[in-house]
């Protein structure tokens, strides 16, 4: 099949399928006399196995240590659970940045008047912590 329906049956857009190809995340196809790329079976099961890790946010390098696990039948799974266990560390790091954002935002809105004044709060709170003095509201 060709690249546009290897896309609609992956869930992976074409130009996303040429870039995996470009970086050697997956090697290219062979070409039919046209030229088109002619997409097997298993070249779309691996396209939709990178399209699901990516949805769960798995980085490139990340998807390419698992899709290399995919393909050995003989893997440890522990591999595996290595790779999930060292991103959910990453998700839970992220998700505790983005709560002390929330705070700090939380905080710097609750005290604006959020008026016609041209004092604002917010603003002299960022103004702050680019100046490097983070601002306590």
């Amino acid at each position: 099949m060709n690249i546009g329906q290897a896309a609609e049956r992956s869930s992976v857009p074409a130009k996303t399928i040429r870039y995996y190809e470009e970086i050697g995340l997956i090697a290219a196809p062979p070409r039919h006399v046209n030229g088109y790329r002619d997409y097997d079976e298993s070249r779309i099961n691996e396209l939709s196995f990178l399209a699901s890790a990516r949805r769960l946010g798995f980085s490139i390098d990340e998807c390419r240590s698992l899709l290399s696990l995919y393909r050995d039948e003989h893997r440890a799974s522990a591999d595996v659970k290595a790779i999930a266990a060292t991103h959910v560390a990453h998700i839970d790091a992220r998700i505790a940045d983005l709560k002390a954002m929330r705070r700090v935002i939380d905080s710097l809105a609750g005290h604006c008047h959020g008026d016609s004044r041209s004092d604002c709060s917010i603003i002299d709170g960022l103004a702050a912590r680019a100046a490097g003095q983070p601002k306590e509201v």
